[in-house]
């Protein structure tokens, strides 16, 4: 590469700094009108006839019931089925949308005035975690699993505050969670004892509800940093 083509690129990339504050802007303003939400997690490719699917309306639905707005990626499959709960519970539907060469489209169940759209991913990873008041990850792909783990870092390491994580499918997870145990805990030693308490694994609506609202008897409700 030429010196010239490699001035040209550091140029550009300076510039994109003010798209990515712009995108910042807009998520914080946004984002910041809205209470207490809870940010639902899963699979883009998961069909409406799917248990996953169909356990997202129930968990979400119940969130709204329960006070809470809920946030999704804003796309197909599990997100869908998150905003589609809240707009069944008559609470606040936000979708974080994002621009991908394959299976992101908006969904039809996003509050017209709480849908945002996003180029970069680690912003858009940042207005979840900011203004989500707690964690459901029900089955999905590589990007459930970076969000999921991205949040769980960032409680282990005090960067947040400590927040409801909830896995929502036991059947999906358990093979994840023993591996955690068994291999990162007890055999390699790579996470403490304490740090299995950081996520409630669970198939319960209820529980997953209760264990979100015991933890808001002692915690306060607002964003995250």
């Amino acid at each position: 590469m030429r010196q010239k083509d490699w001035n040209d690129i550091k140029t550009n990339d300076s510039w994109a700094i003010f798209k990515i504050m712009a995108e910042f802007v807009e998520g914080y303003e946004k984002m910041a009108l809205l209470g207490p939400c809870i940010s639902v997690f899963g699979s883009a490719r998961t069909n409406p006839d799917h248990e996953y699917y169909e356990m997202g309306v129930r968990i979400s639905k119940k969130l709204a019931e329960h006070g809470y707005g809920v946030i999704t990626g804003g796309g197909p499959g599990i997100m869908e089925a998150g905003n589609k709960g809240a707009m069944e519970g008559n609470g606040t539907s936000v979708g974080l949308n994002i621009d991908l060469p394959f299976e992101q489209h908006y969904n039809p169940f996003i509050d017209q005035d709480k849908c945002l759209h996003f180029d970069y991913f680690f912003v858009r990873k940042v207005v979840f975690v900011k203004y989500s008041q707690g964690f459901i990850a029900l089955p999905g792909g590589f990007g459930t699993m970076d969000e999921l783990f991205e949040t769980l870092t960032l409680i282990q390491t005090d960067k947040i505050n400590r927040k409801p994580v909830i896995l929502m499918g036991t059947k999906y997870w358990s093979g994840l969670v023993d591996w955690i145990k068994e291999t990162m805990l007890e055999k390699e030693k790579n996470i403490s004892p304490e740090d299995m308490d950081l996520f409630l694994v669970t198939d319960s609506t209820s529980e997953a509800i209760e264990f979100i609202d015991e933890f808001y008897k002692d915690h306060e409700l607002k964003p995250n940093f």
